[in-house]
């Protein structure tokens, strides 16, 4: 039984079937960069157990890809031009500003949402309600969002790293504007939480934006970048609860959040008209699969022998069903190591656990901040409305002005541990090295990603204090401006701390970055999520006093992994075959 290929280049003149009859979808033809044949071979047992070998011995199959020389294409996202790589950094931005404000513009309304939407919810005439119970709810409310963050990156990253960033990224944009479209219209507490989580989920930004600022910037250059990615959430996280607080008190809280969607739509029009692939995996191969496409026309016109009707050489079906069974056991393995490449990455990697860590315990607290913050403003200080979203910028603040310290060190810091190395190796090198002479280049010393760590360092030492400084002034009811420098205290230690640690995971995990950060995030957004839930138990047990003298002796009993990486990652990354050796 034979089956002929159609001749016509139409797509919508082949017959369905014939979509499984494509030249690169028969037995194994190989094509060049060029577009051209290398060789056609038969389907065999040999050949079978050749290319499962092959494929056991590659972690990353992306068919060769990676040996292609990629470096002086137009199309490498590093080779665009300045100017609109700064341009798609300005959007990344602008959507981190959306998601931030999304997801922080609700967090002072949350005891008044909460019980808005519980008809029997505790009042003042009504002691047999616990109290706690509204104020369980609010807290799950608050960090619920990252407990859907923590299960979207599992999703996003593989297939960010098997179908490109760009449709991830528009596919998950939309997700989100759909889940905080069913989060306005919520009318019930157990609704509110789970479209909030949903939308939680569908948060592409936090994995995607390091690994596109990655894909465009060299190592040296990625530092200012990256600051100005995590400022548009400062932003955001500033003028957030200002903003909801005081559009609450006027028209409801419906309408912050159908504000928030609002501003997810015009991001993604944006995204959709200027936004470009940056993953080099998936621009090369679509470039190969173009190429192909044509050479297999230009093949098909020539054939010469066992051919059928208009020149074109029969499939037989038993070939048709081999190439269709190859083609989905292909598809279906790249989809399922794709999706498992996360954990693999972040469990073959101790040193990426270690970091996972300390970064979301240090991210925890801004949640443990946005959950006492308001009673403590209530209680001690008698603010309300729009006045108690205004006193969230303290943290924004210093979260400001440590995200300006990365931009105008992390670069320089870098390049001054790289060349003080260079000279030091060119020093040892010195008296008998045949390298000295004039005529002979240099060494090149290699560029450790440990280099964007030593600011890491000062933010994971400082964060005991501040976090501590944070529970005695409230417990002393010291002036709110102590407060105010409290938080700010915290917010500026904790981007000292993940901003060069983010950097530091893209630099090391190269091709796999998006993977890596997800081990990060995934840690990040789970003790985002739980760690605040025990804040309450604290405080009642113990006042805030000690009770955040808890969390500052947690902290210091981790900061000490960012000394130990940075003495020690370059070593402990050669345990990991997705590490790039630096």
């Amino acid at each position: 039984m034979t089956r002929t290929r159609q001749t016509s280049t139409s797509d919508e003149s082949r017959p369905l079937l014939s979509y499984y009859d494509e030249t690169e979808e028969l037995p194994p033809q190989r094509y060049g960069t060029d577009g051209t044949v290398h060789a056609t071979t038969a389907p065999t047992a040999d050949n079978d157990n050749n290319n499962n070998n092959n494929n056991n011995n590659n972690n990353n199959d992306d068919d060769g890809l990676q040996d292609i020389n990629f470096d002086d294409d137009p199309d490498n996202p590093q080779n665009w031009p300045t100017p609109f790589k700064w341009s798609v950094v300005a959007l990344l931005a602008m959507t981190a500003f959306s998601v931030t404000f999304n997801c922080i513009s609700l967090v002072p309304l949350a005891p008044s949402i909460v019980r808005s939407l519980t008809p029997t919810g505790p009042t003042p005439t009504d002691p047999s309600t616990p109290p706690s119970s509204v104020k369980s709810a609010s807290v799950l409310l608050v960090t619920i969002w990252e407990l859907g963050e923590a299960a979207g990156p599992l999703l996003i990253a593989p297939l960010s790293e098997l179908f490109g960033r760009y449709p991830t990224l528009n596919f998950f944009n939309i997700l989100l504007i759909f889940f905080t479209i069913l989060t306005a219209t919520a009318t019930s507490v157990p609704t509110l939480i789970l479209s909030r989580c949903l939308t939680g989920l569908a948060v592409a930004s936090n994995v995607l934006n390091p690994a596109i600022v990655g894909d465009m910037f060299p190592s040296d250059q990625r530092g200012s970048a990256m600051s100005m990615v995590f400022v548009a959430p400062l932003v955001g996280g500033a003028i957030g609860p200002a903003i909801a607080s005081a559009v609450a008190d006027s028209v409801g809280w419906r309408n912050v959040v159908w504000g928030a969607a609002a501003l997810s739509t015009v991001c993604e029009v944006f995204f959709l008209c200027l936004f470009k692939e940056t993953y080099k995996v998936a621009i090369v191969r679509r470039r190969l699969k173009e190429k192909s496409r044509v050479a297999d026309r230009a093949n098909a016109l020539t054939m010469g022998g066992g051919t059928g009707r208009r020149g074109h050489k029969r499939t037989t079906y038993s070939e048709m069903t081999w190439s269709v069974g190859s083609k989905r056991e292909a598809w279906g393995k790249k989809l399922r190591d794709s999706v498992l490449r996360p954990f693999l990455v972040v469990f073959g990697s101790g040193l990426l656990m270690a970091l996972s860590l300390l970064g979301s315990v240090t991210f925890s607290f801004f949640y443990v901040i946005s959950v006492t913050l308001p009673e403590i403003l209530e209680d001690n200080y008698g603010l309300s409305g729009a006045v108690k979203g205004l006193c969230f910028m303290g943290f924004t603040v210093g979260s400001f002005l440590a995200v300006l310290t990365c931009n105008a060190f992390l670069d320089r810091i870098y390049m001054a541990l790289r060349d003080r190395d260079r000279d030091a190796a060119l020093h040892v090198l010195e008296p008998c090295s045949p390298f000295t002479s004039d005529d002979s280049p240099p060494p090149q010393h290699e560029e450790k990603p440990e280099y964007r760590l030593p600011l890491t360092i000062l933010g994971a030492f400082s964060m005991p204090f501040a976090i501590t400084f944070y529970g005695l002034v409230a417990h002393l009811s010291l002036p709110l401006p102590f407060l105010l420098l409290a938080c700010a205290m915290i917010g500026a230690n904790a981007m000292l701390t993940l901003i060069p640690l983010m950097a530091y995971v893209v630099d090391a995990f190269g091709l796999f970055s998006a993977s890596a950060m997800t081990g990060v995030i995934v840690s990040r957004c789970l003790v985002g999520t739980f760690l605040p839930l025990t804040t309450a138990p604290l405080v009642d047990r113990f006042g805030y006093g000690w009770g955040f003298m808890v969390f500052g002796a947690m902290s210091m009993a981790l900061a000490p992994i960012s000394v130990v990486v940075y003495r020690y990652g370059e070593r402990w990354r050669g345990f990991c075959k997705y590490s790039r050796g630096e």
